[in-house]
């Protein structure tokens, strides 16, 4: 599904950021990606979303080659992946459910084509009675559940969340990680980036660990 082999990052003249980065997410996996503040973890998931492409190495997603794939692909492959970054990122004019029904809507899609599943998975999320409420009266746990809402209405092959439990309770953290548990059970590859040890060892999972610019993988 993804692959880096020799990856390094750098932004600008300065050093490099991350370092010989090899490693590989099957279909179907769940995996943490973890390491102290300043690390690279989020330049990394910036390399998996395609939002970056690398200094050098080899970054495979999907079979396809990122350094050498025609521009007018690359958005394509960016609707296979879905993302829930760590500010959120809603549209302050617009609703929760318009919120979660933007990349439907993007897409192309009609509204009566998604307006039944997008309902569904508010509910799913604990936000079926916050469809008409805008991000400014939301809370940061309810603004969070939206973020990944959206991230999953498009029904991604990979998931990547980057602190998705930072800005919540720990009772909540745990509910969250288990939406992203069933989905993984419903067949996304699922990468969670985080520095909760102890959300982590809720969960057998494997552990990418990035330290200095360099990743190590526990299985």
């Amino acid at each position: 599904m993804l692959r880096f082999e020799n990856v390094g990052l750098r932004y600008g003249l300065g050093a490099e950021v991350l370092r010989d980065l090899s490693f590989a997410i099957e279909p179907n996996s769940f995996q943490f990606l973890t390491g102290p503040s300043g690390a690279g973890k989020t330049s990394l998931l910036r390399l998996m979303f395609l939002a970056l492409k690398p200094t050098r190495g080899l970054v495979r997603v999907f079979g396809r080659d990122i350094l050498t794939l025609p521009p007018r692909e690359l958005p394509g492959l960016r609707r296979r992946i879905g993302v829930v970054f760590q500010d959120f990122r809603l549209l302050d004019h617009m609703t929760t459910y318009e919120n979660v029904a933007l990349p439907l809507r993007v897409a192309g899609r009609e509204e009566s084509s998604y307006r039944a599943e997008v309902v569904e998975l508010l509910g799913w999320v604990g936000l079926g009675e916050r469809l008409d409420a805008f991000p400014s009266v939301l809370s940061g746990g309810e603004k969070q559940r939206a973020a990944i809402a959206r991230a999953l209405v498009a029904q991604p092959e990979m998931l990547l969340a980057d602190e998705p439990t930072g800005n919540v309770d720990p009772q909540l953290a745990r509910r969250i990680l288990r939406l992203f548990v069933e989905l993984h059970k419903s067949g996304t590859s699922v990468v969670i980036a985080t520095h909760d040890i102890a959300l982590m060892d809720l969960y057998d999972a494997r552990r990418l660990v990035l330290h200095e610019g360099r990743l190590h993988v526990y299985e």
